[in-house]
């Protein structure tokens, strides 16, 4: 398997941290409510998890790691659900429609980046090379 990219790497981390710092400035300067600040706070966090989650799921089936179907179904159901709430939430919201867009697109570029640097992560894992100690004769040394 061969090492990700330091650029893809360093444009993953990118897109996870404006993602991330931008809705959540977004929410800072926003002139809602308290519980509709922490309703899309707890959205996005729950959308984070939810992505890595399915990502490292599909990828597991596709490596032939077992995964249950239950478990692959929820991430999936997760993720969609991350989304929808983000959706109904802004389609309800009293913001215009150019904040609705900003957090929209805040949120996704937090989802892309958080799958993007779990499967940098994983992937440069696979890559590095494997050493196992070298135990031959090791027990006659201690004679």
């Amino acid at each position: 398997m061969q090492k990700t990219s330091n650029a893809f790497i360093a444009a993953s981390w990118f897109a996870l941290l404006i993602g991330m710092a931008a809705f959540i400035v977004g929410l800072w300067n926003a002139t809602m409510l308290l519980n509709e600040k922490g309703y899309y706070f707890a959205v996005l966090l729950y959308g984070l998890f939810s992505a890595v989650s399915l990502q490292k799921t599909v990828r597991d089936q596709l490596e032939g790691v077992p995964v249950t179907g239950i478990y692959y179904g929820l991430c999936w159901f997760a993720t969609l659900s991350a989304v929808l709430l983000l959706a109904i939430g802004l389609w309800n919201a009293s913001l215009t429609l150019s904040e609705k867009g900003f957090y929209a697109m805040s949120f996704m570029l937090g989802l892309f980046g958080a799958i993007a640097v779990q499967k940098n992560t994983r992937d440069n894992r696979g890559a590095e090379p494997t050493t196992t100690p070298d135990v031959t004769n090791s027990s006659s040394s201690l004679s």
